[in-house]
C-alpha cells in the first residue's frame, strides 16, 4: 500500500514540478552544513546501464525533476559481487538542497536490453544520519556529512544503496524503507520515457567479459 501511495505522490509530481526551490531564511543552512547532496548511479564491472529520468523529494519535502543526469559509470573493481569500498563520481546534475528521502528513477539496463522502473525511500534513520557531523574526519581534519548516495544497478534489476564513506571510510551500506522495481507491462511513470530497443546488441569488451559466465554475472 505505501508503495502505491508513493507512485501515486511521484507520479504527479513528474508531471507539476519544475527544480525545486531554496529553503526560506528562517532554515538557512549554518556552519558547515552542507548546501547540497548529491545521488550518484554506476554498475558493476562491464554490465552497463543508463538512468535517463528521475524525480526526487527531499527531507525537506521539495520536489526536484531530472531529465538530464550525470553518466553512469562501470566501476572496473566492481566485479561478481559489490563492495563498500568503490564509489561513483560525482557530477554536475543530480544534486538536491537537502538529503534525498523519495527517488523515483528510470534507466535501461543495456546488459539486460531492458526498460527499469525503481521506486526507493530512505528511512527516517537514514536521513537522519545525512543531516548529522559524522564522527570522522576528511583527510583535512576537518568536521563533514555524508552527503552523497551511491546507488547500484545490476542485472536482473537489482539495486544497492549507500551513503558514501568519508575519506578512506568505508560505504555505509543502506537498507532502504522501500525498494520496489518494475519492467515490462508494469512500468508506469518509465513508459515511453526511453526511446531504447536495444537491437544494437553488445560491445566488444562485454562480450568479452561475460564469455564463459553465467547470468547476472555475480551475486547481486
Amino acid at each position: 500500500m505505501e508503495i502505491m501511495r508513493l507512485a501515486g505522490l511521484l507520479s504527479v509530481l513528474t508531471l507539476t514540478a519544475c527544480q525545486g526551490a531554496g529553503q526560506p531564511d528562517a532554515v538557512a543552512v549554518k556552519n558547515n552544513v552542507p548546501t547540497e547532496w548529491e545521488f550518484n548511479f554506476f554498475t558493476p564491472k562491464a554490465l552497463p546501464a543508463l538512468v535517463t529520468f528521475a524525480v526526487v523529494q527531499d527531507a525537506d519535502g521539495t520536489v526536484y525533476r531530472f531529465n538530464t543526469l550525470n553518466r553512469t559509470p562501470d566501476l572496473p573493481k566492481v566485479i561478481g559481487e559489490w563492495n563498500d569500498k568503490d564509489r561513483a563520481s560525482g557530477g554536475h546534475w543530480n544534486r538536491v538542497e537537502r538529503p534525498p528521502k523519495h527517488i523515483l528513477f528510470c534507466w535501461d539496463s543495456v546488459i539486460d536490453k531492458k526498460v527499469y522502473e525503481t521506486h526507493l525511500t530512505l528511512s527516517a534513520a537514514v536521513v537522519e544520519k545525512m543531516l548529522r557531523p559524522s564522527e570522522n574526519k576528511d583527510y583535512r581534519g576537518n568536521t563533514v556529512y555524508y552527503n552523497n548516495v551511491q546507488i547500484g544497478l545490476a542485472p536482473e534489476g537489482k539495486v544497492a544503496v549507500w551513503l558514501r564513506g568519508i575519506g578512506a571510510e568505508p560505504n555505509y551500506r543502506v537498507i532502504p524503507a522501500i525498494l520496489t522495481t518494475l519492467s515490462d507491462d508494469k512500468l508506469d511513470i518509465c513508459k515511453g520515457v526511453t526511446k531504447s530497443d536495444f537491437s544494437y546488441g553488445y560491445d566488444a569488451d562485454i562480450k568479452d567479459f561475460i564469455k564463459g559466465k553465467k547470468y547476472p554475472y555475480g551475486n547481486w
